[in-house]
């Protein structure tokens, strides 16, 4: 089925705003088989061509042609992690030779670094290290990292902590979820990752990450975030086992956690839709056979990003794909199918760079604007919360 009656009619998509959950279905079930089998240097097949024009229009038409990106580095404070995910190369146990714990030394020295940059964003996660306590608690060495931080750097924007570490200090200190992200909040966290999603269908996340939490807790902890004040972005590790109707159902969930936000006036949403292309060249050998491929694959990736963008925008206008995984040239070519947002500088990345990721650990300012201007669109500096830094340029 390659042609535009695959699809609704373009007009339709415009005028609605977007699609139906099982208008998605039938966009993913058509496209992604002709995706995988197209060449990316060719012309694309008529449905394909429909697909991001429509994307690309509803993108333009919701967010205008400015792309934003922002000036940030990337801290993941310890590789050592209870957990053992089936697509993760990053984790290690504490008694591996290569296993890493950052002394708040160290942290505070690449926060000076970054914002000798320019960086207003310090982007912070890391493995579950049952060691990492202060007085016995976990929550009081996470305060302890925050604290430093932002009594040293009080202007830095902290973007800290996925929904999975905040499992993980109220399990190990037996608070409630809201109890640990009010503390973190308090003490310094400006809004939180919203990772360790995965793919938020049980069937699946019981497969590639069965030591994780379960679809509803990784929910409930963000919309307790958005209850508090705490905005989150959200993300969708794709390419892998999932299914057409695996990934529908994952952007119901964050199209319905952005819907309840609205409807009882928390005083944070989610910011931003980040797709995460999974990369597997140094991954664990079970997920390497189970998914057959070890790179990302473009243009089944730009299917997805022009369907979330279909599906989502409506509610989460602000689409970012990401260039570690796709390379800042395919992450450039997402930009025409629905995306306005390019990422950030990270300076140093490490989860995904250690599974074989191509895209590089860090990216400059000048590099961002020359992809963003390279497509005849205006850039725009953004803090983490999407408001402009200082002039058009």
């Amino acid at each position: 089925m390659q042609t535009i009656a695959a699809i609704p009619e373009l007009e339709e998509i415009l005028t609605h705003n977007g699609i139906s959950a099982q208008q998605a279905l039938t966009l993913l079930t058509a496209a992604l088989p002709l995706a995988a089998s197209s060449d990316p240097q060719e012309p694309l097949p008529p449905l394909l061509r429909a697909l991001q024009t429509a994307s690309d229009r509803l993108r333009q038409q919701q967010v205008g042609d400015t792309v934003t990106y922002v000036i940030n580095r990337n801290i993941n404070f310890t590789n050592i992690c209870e957990q053992h995910c089936g697509f993760c190369a990053f984790r290690r146990d504490a008694t591996a030779a290569d296993a890493y714990w950052l002394d708040i030394d160290t942290i505070l020295s690449k926060v000076a670094d970054a914002v000798a940059q320019g960086a207003t964003e310090i982007c912070m996660q890391g493995g579950l290290n049952p060691a990492a306590k202060e007085c016995g608690s976990s929550l009081c060495y996470y305060q302890f990292l925050v604290r430093e931080i932002k009594t040293a750097f009080p202007e830095i924007h902290l973007h800290a902590f996925s929904p999975q570490e905040i499992e993980f200090i109220a399990r190990e200190d037996g608070l409630s979820y809201a109890q640990v992200i009010d503390v973190l909040h308090q003490t310094g966290v400006d809004s939180m990752p919203g990772t360790a999603a995965e793919v938020l269908v049980d069937r699946v996340r019981a497969k590639i990450c069965p030591e994780k939490m379960n679809t509803a807790t990784w929910l409930a902890i963000v919309e307790t975030a958005h209850r508090l004040g705490v905005w989150t972005t959200s993300t969708m590790l794709c390419g892998h086992i999932e299914t057409p109707a695996d990934q529908v159902a994952h952007l119901q969930h964050l199209q319905q956690l952005q819907q309840r936000a609205l409807e009882h006036d928390y005083p944070a949403r989610i910011t931003e839709f980040i797709l995460l292309p999974y990369v597997g060249e140094l991954a664990p050998k079970a997920m390497r056979q189970w998914v057959g491929h070890h790179q990302p694959q473009l243009l089944p990736t730009l299917v997805l990003t022009a369907v979330a963008r279909l599906f989502l925008g409506q509610w989460i206008a602000n689409h970012q794909p990401s260039w570690v995984k796709l390379g800042l040239g395919g992450a450039t070519m997402a930009l025409n199918w629905g995306c306005n947002d390019l990422g950030g500088t990270l300076m140093e990345e490490h989860i995904t760079s250690v599974a074989g990721a191509q895209g590089g650990t860090g990216v400059s300012p000048a590099d961002l604007v020359a992809a963003i201007c390279s497509l005849g669109r205006t850039p725009r500096q953004r803090t983490t919360l999407y408001h402009p830094v200082g002039e058009l340029r």
